[in-house]
């Protein structure tokens, strides 16, 4: 393999478990690695202390290993079941669909692995990972045995482009007798129709599984607003916890089919107490009449994809959330989220802090919400933490 030679004393932050390697810290390269290739990390003095996939970029190494070998044919299958045995001590019973491999959180950076039922969805974020996708979905057979069905291969929009690889979305493995692009799982007990084929991401929003059953609690009795609805997840939620009605608003003529379909599903009186919007949520929101809804969801996608992009996606977030905060009924609640990586928890809790000072309504945060246990994230890499949501009581 070739060989990454750090600068003097830049192996701080690797010797502390973080698993990136920037390539300002590299002093030289030897050999000729290709995007995606293994490559074991030295120290200028010599000594090994890392192996993970090279990269071109600003990101060099995402490390695999800090000990032991990739090339082992265990090491997949290790890494897998690990993640698997971890989410089955974690998860509840009545849920079927889940984040199984999470990144950094599960020492596999660059790879994202959602289970729904026995499909596989997996995204490469790295070249190394789409790369290794024939020896990943063979451990997730031999992890999963007959329980799996298919894997799916979804990396098209998150595998780099510049790499030269072929990114085109199709199954890697099926059983011979699936042929099925749709299928309903279950979480907390509700029940979803998921199309990873057609949907957005891998085809469900996991993250929010702890924080929907929260808006459960809170919905009874109330009116409820679901902006940026997706497939209605928040919205099925809040009708099975006696909400009076819920407004679902989504700008995608899908995400709004969908969320019909799910309410359905779950919901028997579902034309009485629901109604769906394929609008601007935003745009909704604007019009809506003050003190029409005592709960409003706000979990717009992210607004900030890069660190160019931050100082505008905290407008669009301070403006949004004036609007909510601003609108919501008195003695009302507010769940608001932001789901960029580059937005932290504090500047994200400030931007939130300036709205609810524009709107001059006495505001308190009841929660600070975030990714469920199925999005682990390593305590030696807190980028990973990148889904931070506020409760807010507006008085």
């Amino acid at each position: 393999m070739a060989r990454i030679i750090l600068k003097h004393k830049r192996e701080e932050s690797i010797l502390r478990y973080h698993p990136w390697i920037f390539s300002g810290a590299i002093a030289q390269i030897v050999g000729h690695p290709a995007e995606g290739d293994l490559v074991d990390v030295y120290t200028a003095e010599g000594e090994q202390i890392a192996c993970g996939h090279y990269q071109v970029g600003s990101i060099a190494v995402r490390i695999l290993s800090f000990s032991g070998d990739p090339h082992d044919p265990d090491f997949w299958r290790a890494r897998i079941a690990a993640a698997r045995a971890l989410r089955e001590a974690t998860l509840p019973a009545d849920t079927d669909c889940y984040r199984l491999v999470h990144g950094e959180g599960d020492g596999l950076p660059g790879l994202v692995i959602d289970w729904y039922g026995g499909v596989c969805v997996l995204q490469a974020h790295s070249a190394g990972m789409f790369r290794a996708k024939a020896q990943i979905c063979e451990a997730l057979r031999q992890v999963f045995g007959d329980a799996l069905r298919a894997v799916y291969d979804k990396s098209a929009q998150t595998a780099p482009f510049k790499a030269g690889l072929e990114l085109i979305d199709g199954y890697i493995w099926k059983a011979p007798d699936y042929d099925a692009t749709e299928m309903e799982v279950r979480e907390n007990g509700h029940r979803f129709l998921v199309n990873w084929e057609e949907g957005q991401k891998t085809g469900f929003f996991l993250d929010q599984r702890d924080n929907r059953a929260l808006v459960e609690r809170c919905a009874r009795g109330r009116n409820v607003l679901n902006l940026f609805c997706y497939t209605g997840g928040f919205s099925v939620y809040a009708l099975a916890g006696g909400a009076t009605h819920v407004d679902s608003v989504d700008s995608s003529a899908k995400a709004m089919l969908l969320t019909g379909r799910n309410v359905a599903l779950n919901c028997p009186d579902a034309e009485t107490r629901h109604e769906g919007f394929c609008e601007d949520a935003i745009d909704f929101l604007g019009k809506s009449p003050a003190g029409k809804y005592g709960l409003i969801i706000v979990d717009p996608p992210a607004f900030a994809k890069h660190r160019g992009a931050l100082k505008n996606a905290l407008r669009a977030y301070q403006r949004l959330n004036a609007a909510a905060i601003s609108r919501v009924a008195p003695g009302g609640f507010v769940f608001t989220f932001s789901c960029s990586q580059v937005v932290d928890k504090e500047t994200f809790a400030l931007t939130v802090f300036s709205a609810a000072a524009q709107t001059e309504r006495s505001v308190r945060i009841l929660d600070r919400l975030g990714q469920g246990a199925d999005h682990p994230v390593s305590i030696y890499h807190p980028e990973g933490e990148y889904l931070k949501g506020l409760l807010l009581y507006v008085e």
